[in-house]
């Protein structure tokens, strides 16, 4: 059974920084894409940022570029997401997801597995 439980998520003030990690188990962490994504009340869940099985390759929301990164340590089965500069629009329920190499990094039906989400407030 495979097993995506994300974690710090949290308030922050609008300018500040948080970094989220989803904890991976039940499957070969290593072989597959990894991605974020995020919901906020009445939206529909949003791709933010994925990352490639080797770690070579990261793609980005425009909404997050410049200030958010996606990183990946196959050794603890961990994918990160180091959030700065944050804003009030940030906020939200961020998910991860695993894809199993499908194309399509961007949209959610290509990710086969789901975290439960951690919330992500931004005050202004």
């Amino acid at each position: 059974q495979v097993q995506l439980v994300e974690s710090g998520g949290g308030l922050v003030q609008a300018g500040g920084s948080l970094r989220l990690s989803c904890a991976a188990s039940g499957r070969t962490f290593s072989s597959y894409y990894m991605g974020w994504f995020r919901q906020a009340p009445g939206k529909e869940r949003e791709f933010v940022a994925a990352i490639t099985s080797s770690g070579g390759r990261t793609y980005y929301a425009d909404s997050v570029k410049g200030r958010f990164t996606i990183s990946r340590d196959d050794a603890k089965n961990t994918v990160y997401l180091q959030m700065n500069s944050l804003k009030p629009e940030d906020t939200a329920v961020y998910y991860c997801a695993s894809n199993p190499n499908v194309l399509g990094l961007r949209f959610t039906s290509t990710y086969d597995y789901w975290g439960h989400g951690t919330q992500v407030t931004v005050s202004s």
